[in-house]
């Protein structure tokens, strides 16, 4: 099956897809939000306390679907217990080239979902800018970027200015998400 099969399946049985997040509000859960925004589709939302209960679910049956970090499912796509269907990411993977991307067939839909680092709002600017210096010294290194490829990530070494940008852009997109899909804390 492939991402517009899958539209069509969900389409056509609303409300009888059950699709797996990590828990309420995580990405996993927001990224099917906007998905299901995006394509109109009525689909099922089963939380779970985190991605290893939600995988075995998946893996077992009890849930048809899942949008998930490949970082945490990737030995499960590697060992075919997982089949993936798509990215979520704007662009392939170098780990999985051939798997398409949700704008693919979705235009314009895109997460990604980064790790940072963060201090505290008073922290020096030299400080500061040790810090990103050597962080970035350390994502060039080959063995850490590959060791990162390999768990189905990928090296985004930035500014801290251009860092706070995303998480500004990534706030908004996903309150707009959140507001939209009528989700609560």
């Amino acid at each position: 099956m492939a991402v517009p099969e899958f539209i069509d399946y969900a389409r056509a049985n609303p409300g009888k897809v059950n699709i797996a997040s990590g828990g309420n509000g995580s990405v996993s859960h927001v990224s099917c939000e906007l998905f299901k925004q995006m394509t109109g589709v009525n689909m099922v939302h089963v939380p779970y306390r985190g991605s290893t209960p939600a995988h075995i679910d998946l893996i077992g049956g009890q849930v048809q679907a899942m949008f998930d970090a490949m970082t945490s499912s990737i030995e499960h796509i590697k060992s075919g217990r997982m089949r993936v269907l798509a990215l979520t990411s704007a662009t392939r993977s170098e780990l999985l080239p051939d798997i398409p991307t949700i704008a693919d067939f979705v235009p314009g839909y895109e997460v990604s979902a980064w790790l940072g680092f963060g201090t505290p709002t008073n922290t020096p600017t030299g400080i500061i800018d040790l810090l990103n210096a050597e962080i970035n010294s350390a994502l060039a290194e080959p063995r850490i970027e590959a060791r990162l490829i390999e768990l189905g990530g990928s090296v985004l070494a930035s500014t801290p200015a251009a860092f706070a940008k995303l998480i500004a852009e990534d706030a908004e997109k996903w309150r707009k998400v959140v507001t939209l899909a009528g989700l609560k804390s």
